[in-house]
Order: structure tokens, then sequence, then C-alpha cells
């Protein structure tokens, strides 16, 4: 039992970021429900709702309204700057393992590295597409 642990500790990430959405998908559920009830005390009441109360309504249910990107409104990039360094050196590491060939896995990091280098030039992409604009709300 010892073992599978050992071999699989890496299961705990996947399934850690599936329980987190699970329960943010749950409060946003909730979120709306609770705006629902709001909206339906204000009709029985014969009121008009506030604009803002039906806003709530108008985003998806699985919005991300707490992401780190959408805090940083107004800076341009919408965050693909941030991954342009982050995969770029992450590359440049991973290129660096792979020249060395730190315990004998020159190749396998060899992929991670060309993975990572995509990953960071499709940042860079979106980064210059953004155009200097702030996020898209």
């Amino acid at each position: 039992m010892e073992d599978l642990f050992r071999s699989y500790w890496w299961l705990i990430f996947p399934i850690g970021w599936f329980v987190a959405s699970g329960f943010s998908s749950l409060l946003n559920y909730r979120r709306q429900k609770d705006t629902l009830k709001l909206i339906q005390t204000y009709a029985e009441k014969g009121q008009e709702p506030p604009a803002a109360l039906l806003k709530v309504l108008e985003r998806p249910i699985d919005a991300d309204d707490d992401s780190w990107h959408t805090r940083r409104e107004g800076r341009p990039g919408d965050g693909s700057w941030f991954s342009v360094v982050l995969f770029g050196v992450m590359a440049a590491g991973f290129g660096y393992a792979s020249y060395t060939d730190i315990y004998g896995a020159g190749d396998a990091f060899l992929i991670v590295s060309f993975v990572l280098s995509a990953l960071a030039l499709a940042s860079l992409v979106a980064a210059l597409r953004s155009g200097g604009r702030g996020p898209r709300v």
C-alpha cells in the first residue's frame, strides 16, 4: 500500500483541482439560486428589481469572478505576459536539464522543454493580440 502512494503521489494535484472546481461550481450555483430568490421577492411585491441584481444573472454560472486576472482589470495582456515569462523560464530550465542530461533523462527533458516553449509562444501571441487592451468582461 505504501508503494501505491509513493508511485502515484502526483494524483493529489488533479484530484485537488477536481474538488476545488466542484466546490467553486457549487458556490456559483448557490449565488445564482439566491439571486433568483431575491428577484422573486421583488416580483411578489410588485417592484422592479435593481439593474445590478439582474446583471448578476447575465454572467454564466461557471464564470470565474475571483480569478487573479480579472482583479487586474485595466492592465494589458489579461495575464498573458505572466504566462509568457513563466513558460519561458520553465522551458529554459528544462532545456538546460536536457543539455546537461540531468538524471540521465535528457530526452524526456527535451520533450518537456519543447512543450513549454510552445506554450510560451502561444502566450506571447495572445499577449500581442490583446494590443494593450484590458481584459474583456
